[in-house]
């Protein structure tokens, strides 16, 4: 049995040496005044593609383009130096699998790791022919990885790749907090990067010292979200002092009040739309690549240009505004109370904080509470990240409906 047969809605709490960690943030002005943080995410899992043809096998399976991972463009790329040879770093991809009927299975992230070995060509552009197999790990949610295995040994067939878990020798970590959504005088170059960016500079010169290579990269979804990575089991990654390592929960929560939804537990598996669920705003989602398992249903609502649900942000609180603590679970209904109309539903929940996919007609009217719990309010927040025309489009809808 695998090591991260978990839900992100039970974790088990541990103790933590980050100062006031023991316990988990209960409230937004605690994590956003908090400095750089670091979880080990222990219910994500790690997948590793070997082969020739792994990126081909992948790109024909998930919603994003993956052929800047085998051919990265001069954009994607970035030249380190060890003492031995340059090699060429490149950015993670987030992207989904789906059903052929469009709808969500799994999240991942995959990484082409630097290599050591991966001598430059004589322009200095790329990999040069004596680079070696494709080596290719995706990050993925550690509930679902015997399933996830099974569906992608089904879609293999004949494909030259090799697929299976290291749970057992990776982790998977995120490095998150305030200090690193901003741009900051000590890391001018890494809060800038964003999709299309690189790596994080500040931690390039403890990182070569690892044999294997890894490194910290800005998250591909959002800058807000901080840096992510796959490291050695039983290591700690750079840059994360004992004092800062912290509660996955913590994690969690930061991810909560930013309104991004992680894993099968907060995307419900076989029945989530992932438009609604703001994949293509979090860039895991190309509507160029060509054809992928469920993309018929993806591009005919995204060019349709009617999403009339999203996922959102959510705070509890009573009549007096005071934030209410594990009062509201997962899947219980949001409602307008002033006409008993059904807005939504809450997909996650945590503390005060949780994620509704609502209604946006619905959302923003501030009379939102929960079905038989009259005492408690629901308060829908819009995301900074949001594209402005999200809300505008839906405001024209209702206009013109």
């Amino acid at each position: 049995m695998y090591r991260f047969k978990q839900s992100l809605h039970f974790f088990k709490r541990k103790n933590s040496t980050f100062i006031n960690s023991s316990r988990r943030f209960s409230h937004q002005s605690q994590l956003e005044n908090a400095g750089p943080m670091a979880s080990r995410l222990k219910t994500r899992s790690v997948i590793r593609f070997t082969g020739p043809e792994a990126v081909k096998f992948l790109q024909g399976l998930v919603t994003n383009d993956l052929r800047r991972l085998e051919n990265p463009q001069p954009e994607d790329r970035t030249t380190l130096t060890t003492t031995n040879a340059p090699f060429v770093s490149v950015p993670p991809v987030y992207a989904a699998l789906l059903t052929p009927q469009g709808r969500f299975l799994y999240d991942m992230f995959l990484y082409r790791p630097p290599r050591a070995d991966e001598k430059l060509n004589r322009t200095g552009s790329g990999p040069g022919p004596d680079s070696g197999e494709l080596e290719l790990f995706a990050d993925v949610d550690g509930s679902e990885l015997d399933e996830l295995l099974q569906t992608l040994k089904k879609y293999r067939l004949r494909s030259k790749v090799e697929i299976e878990s290291v749970a057992d020798d990776f982790s998977c970590w995120q490095r998150f907090g305030q200090d690193l959504t901003q741009k900051s005088s000590e890391e001018p170059d890494t809060a800038s990067l964003g999709w299309g960016g690189g790596f994080d500079r500040s931690g390039q010169s403890s990182s070569q010292g690892n044999n294997c290579g890894w490194l910290w990269y800005r998250d591909p979804r959002l800058d807000c979200l901080g840096f992510r990575g796959i490291f050695p089991f039983n290591t700690t990654p750079p840059l994360v002092e004992a004092d800062k390592e912290t509660n996955e929960e913590n994690y969690l929560l930061w991810r909560l009040e930013k309104g991004v939804a992680e894993g099968s537990a907060e995307i419900p598996k076989g029945e989530a739309v992932p438009l609604e669920y703001n994949l293509a705003g979090l860039n895991g989602i190309s509507f160029d690549k060509g054809c992928y398992v469920g993309q018929e249903l993806i591009a005919r609502t995204h060019h349709r240009g009617v999403i009339r649900k999203r996922l959102l942000p959510l705070k509890f609180v009573n009549d007096s505004g005071k934030e209410v603590e594990q009062k509201v679970a997962p899947r219980s209904e949001v409602i307008d109370a002033s006409s008993g109309k059904k807005a939504g539903t809450v997909t996650t929940a945590l503390g005060s904080r949780g994620l509704g996919l609502l209604r946006l007609d619905e959302a923003f009217k501030g009379s939102l509470t929960i079905r038989g719990l009259d005492d408690v309010k629901v308060q829908a927040i819009k995301p900074e990240w949001w594209p402005a025309e999200w809300l505008s489009d839906q405001q024209e809808q209702t206009s013109t409906a």
